[in-house]
């Protein structure tokens, strides 16, 4: 069972968050700091989803109840947690709909149509982009919009990666209205049984979902330049790091059934000098948000 409560922030985030950790040497050391510890409760929270945590699920549980009410105590994570969030000027409220993606996680995951994919992809990663956009000084109304876009598209490149993965888990995130609403099952036996009309609907499905994934990356990118510009460079490169992976994907034919991508040394400093093409979108007057954008996520704390 993991013990990733115990470990350092620094050392979490170098075992599971391999992308954010090769961005966070362009951070400075404060934000790079605070940065690494809001890393590390997201990790906490999510193995204490998956039971990899002794009794996560039911303390995950507390801990929600204790951020909705301040009477609620008795868990050691909770006032560290609370501390951290009030500092850096985080609501609870993002950290409540976080926990709320992470159980969904443990129910049956077959989600129907892309409304719920972003809604849920919000939940798990939105809410990330939010809370590190205002750790990184990315405080302005619009800043945040923009970085939710970022945190969304970074979990729809995921859910693209781990289609497989997900699927032996008994999980399935892309909608249903676009793969026949198949279960998992279904989807592990196209994976191993050949070339079948199964098969062909799910990599149309992946295709289509890095296409979304690639409108919200346009999005995410374009609202660096609310942040410091050390912060910038550092969030896009993270950023490409992460779309590198549906490159990888795309390049291969779509080919989920062939396990999951992943990025080494040398294309992440591909990546890094990618991002710097960025930077000079600082000269030029701020974006405006395309609201539509989120027309999915209405309701949800903090969107609009």
């Amino acid at each position: 069972m993991k013990t990733n409560e115990d470990l350092t922030p620094e050392h979490s985030l170098a075992q599971n968050g391999k992308s954010f950790h090769w961005a966070g040497r362009f951070l400075g050391p404060k934000a790079g700091r605070d940065a690494t510890r809001l890393y590390s409760f997201c990790r906490i929270l999510d193995d204490m989803a998956d039971g990899d945590i002794k009794n996560g699920p039911k303390r995950l549980k507390h801990i929600r109840s204790g951020l909705i009410d301040a009477t609620v105590t008795g868990d050691l994570l909770l006032p560290e947690l609370t501390n951290f969030i009030s500092k850096m000027g985080i609501s609870a409220e993002i950290i409540v709909a976080l926990i709320d993606g992470l159980l969904q996680d443990q129910q049956t995951v077959a989600l129907a149509d892309e409304r719920a994919l972003l809604r849920y992809s919000y939940r798990v990663a939105g809410t990330v982009g939010l809370m590190m956009s205002k750790i990184l000084g990315g405080t302005d109304r619009v800043a945040l919009w923009h970085a939710v876009d970022l945190g969304i598209a970074m979990q729809l490149t995921n859910i693209a990666r781990d289609v497989l993965e997900d699927a032996s888990m008994g999980r399935r995130y892309l909608p249903a209205a676009w793969v026949k609403d198949m279960i998992p099952t279904q989807i592990l036996a196209a994976a191993t049984g050949g070339p079948c009309s199964e098969r062909d609907a799910i990599t149309t499905a992946v295709t289509r979902l890095l296409q979304l994934a690639e409108t919200y990356y346009q999005s995410g990118i374009k609202g660096l330049v609310y942040l410091p510009s050390r912060a910038h460079l550092a969030i896009a490169v993270a950023a490409q790091v992460y779309r590198q992976i549906g490159v990888q994907i795309a390049a291969n034919g779509h080919q989920w059934h062939n396990g999951r991508e992943a990025t080494n040394n040398r294309t992440k400093i591909t990546c890094s000098i990618k991002a710097l093409r960025s930077l000079p979108r600082r000269l030029h007057p701020y974006p405006i948000h395309q609201t539509a954008l989120h027309d999915a996520l209405v309701g949800l704390p903090h969107v609009r």
